[in-house]
């Protein structure tokens, strides 16, 4: 690693005891981290016309679903509308007593079905995934060997992502110092990955086969993005260009309307043209 990328810290440093929280050492965002749960404000969440709602921020785990629910309407069914609120995570709406009532949490996205006689609150970006592809039938095997791949790969993106997002991300690109030891850890586990993702694609159009599914929908906002090279301004120093099949299925996927439509939802970052602050119909994209 050059001087450039790496700082190394003292070496002093010794473990208390007990731990005590010291906000200022969170790095970008230390303040929409804390070591405990609950609401730190009663703030109601807004409901919009439509059963499905909702509450989430464009984020690769919120574009899941925006990517999901884009899917579906463009199949035609019409039970998938939804009105997209944003949870400005940055601002600490996460913590607002509605959103806690969804999401006990405090992580978009969340979601909330109104079209039985009691409302259903779904969280975890994965559990939302699976709650509608079952809800209406599509995007998921229903059985079988096709099945058990879907949900092996859902499952393995729910727990492979942190050290992408949590791990390599937060130390290259987020953190106040540069650890070399923390980014030499996560850039081993993340190229790892990504290499996996690589010759998988290698052997298949989808992640599971010859179908697009859910699988699909939940890793392309996270693997996706930084193949591209679109994430945490890394893709030099990931050596992106490198996984060959991974980008090929990132773009073919990038070229769907809905997929493109699910990335702005609930963004309020970049270029303008690409944010869309909320979504409660089909002619808020313009």
């Amino acid at each position: 690693m050059s001087d450039s990328i790496t700082t190394a810290l003292p070496t002093d440093y010794v473990v208390p005891k007990v731990w005590q929280w010291q906000q200022a050492n969170g790095g970008a965002f230390a303040n929409i981290n804390r070591p405990v749960s609950g609401a730190t404000q009663d703030k109601a969440l807004p409901v919009g016309k439509h059963p499905l709602q909702l509450y989430s921020m464009g984020t690769p785990n919120g574009v899941k679903v925006t990517i999901l629910l884009e899917e579906l309407l463009a199949l035609g069914i019409s039970g998938a509308e939804y009105d997209a609120w944003l949870i400005n995570i940055s601002q600490g709406d996460q913590f607002g007593s509605g959103f806690v009532a969804a999401n006990p949490n405090s992580k978009i996205p969340a979601l909330m079905d109104h079209s039985g006689p009691q409302p259903i609150r779904v969280f975890e970006s994965v559990a939302i995934l699976m709650y509608l592809a079952e809800k209406f039938g599509v995007f998921m095997p229903a059985a079988g060997a096709a099945r058990a791949e879907c949900l092996s790969w859902l499952f393995w993106q729910a727990g492979s992502a942190p050290y992408v997002g949590g791990g390599f991300g937060h130390f290259y690109a987020y953190a106040p110092v540069k650890i070399e030891y923390a980014i030499d850890r996560f850039t081993m586990e993340t190229k790892r990955q990504l290499h996996l993702l690589d010759q998988l694609l290698a052997t298949r159009r989808y992640i599971i086969g010859d179908q697009y599914t859910i699988a699909d929908m939940a890793i392309l906002p996270w693997y996706g993005h930084v193949a591209m090279g679109d994430a945490y301004n890394a893709g030099e120093f990931l050596q992106v260009e490198e996984y060959t099949h991974l980008r090929r299925w990132a773009l073919e996927l990038g070229e769907r309307a809905p997929v493109q439509r699910g990335k702005r939802v609930n963004k309020v970052w970049g270029d303008e043209r690409e944010q869309l602050r909320e979504r409660h119909d089909a002619s808020d994209f313009g």
